[in-house]
């Protein structure tokens, strides 16, 4: 329970792109409540893009890497900034040790694990991560603080200078503005989570010979090693945006697509926080916890008990939960999608 209202708030997400869109509910439902409060936000490296531009956010803070020295530079710049309420969403070590070294007296947040940081907190918040969408997960954090209602939709802002570059981008690709283009992300964090790069390739095709549309494929330098796989594989033109887009000209993208086809990654969340309609294409993960959030999205998910086959190696080869996917089932929803839609986007 909070003593009094916050001056000064800072709200942790020590994970990757989509875990951090995810949690972007929280500063609307914070930024509701105490709309004088100064609120900021620490991220990781490489994530801070998709909170820049927050309407609700103050400041964004990234958390320093390097040496001991750098680190504990850092630590010091946060126990200057004197926060009063800190939100812990990572459920993690380094950022309870964070929360508690700033020196905030209300320090909120998660220990799923049981583990030594639930001393660093003056309220552990309960909640199983497994049972719940993860925006729903997030927001149990304010419960705590008697902040309740309906959750929140994720927010991305697109900045107006991204919007310029993604024209550009697009025009090097050859994307025709006049016709509906489809988003196709071949990507994932780990290769079991990847829908086969030969079944993308032949998506395309359909798209652009039954639909017609253009199909776009995005990516970061990661995918460049099936890029070329997929075009390959293609009888119809290949467009590839991969390896040259940073998140807000990505998203700048996507705001454009009429549809986005994707694996359980970052910029499947950063298009429907857009509001384009997603098919999302899950293995491991389970979308009633990571899914879409939102209105007019599609999944595709087996169900498959993972557990046993997780990272590194999968042991059902040709029968993974991926390749059960197929390719018919993924097109016919694709084509119903585009059909409601009227290519209006």
């Amino acid at each position: 329970m909070l003593m009094r209202t916050p001056d000064r708030i800072l709200v942790i997400k020590l994970r990757y792109v989509g875990d951090v869109l995810l949690a972007t509910p929280v500063l609307s439902r914070l930024r509701e409540s105490f709309p004088k409060a100064h609120l900021a936000m620490l991220v990781n490296p490489g994530t801070e893009d998709v909170v820049r531009d927050h309407p609700s956010l103050d400041e964004v803070l990234v958390l320093a890497r390097g040496g001991l020295a750098r680190q504990w530079r850092f630590v010091q710049d946060l126990r200057r900034r004197r926060f009063d309420l800190v939100i812990d969403l990572t459920d993690g070590d380094r950022s309870a040790l964070l929360s508690w070294l700033c020196g905030a007296p209300t320090r909120l947040g998660y220990n799923s694990e049981g583990r030594w940081r639930g001393i660093l907190y003056t309220q552990v918040v309960t909640g199983d991560r497994f049972s719940m969408h993860t925006v729903r997960y997030h927001l149990q954090a304010l419960e705590g603080l008697s902040l309740a209602g309906p959750p929140p939709a994720p927010i991305l802002t697109v900045a107006p200078e991204a919007r310029q570059e993604a024209d550009r981008l697009l025009r090097e690709a050859g994307v025709d503005e006049a016709r509906p283009f489809v988003c196709l992300h071949p990507g994932a964090r780990w290769w079991f989570k990847a829908w086969p790069a030969e079944r993308y390739a032949a998506l395309a095709d359909l798209l652009q010979i039954e639909a017609p549309a253009q199909a776009l494929f995005l990516g970061g330098d990661q995918e460049r090693s099936i890029e070329r796989r997929i075009a390959d594989g293609m009888k119809t033109p290949f467009r590839s945006l991969i390896g040259k887009t940073g998140l807000r000209t990505l998203a700048a993208v996507l705001e454009r697509a009429a549809l986005m086809v994707s694996n359980d990654n970052g910029p499947m969340h950063m298009a429907a926080a857009l509001g384009v309609p997603v098919i999302g294409l899950f293995g491991p993960s389970d979308p009633a916890v990571w899914g879409p959030w939102g209105d007019g999205h599609r999944t595709f998910y087996k169900g498959l008990d993972c557990r046993a086959c997780f990272h590194p190696d999968c042991f059902r080869g040709e029968q993974n939960c991926m390749r059960q996917i197929t390719l018919e089932e993924v097109w016919n929803a694709v084509s119903q999608t585009l059909d409601a839609f009227h290519f209006t986007r």
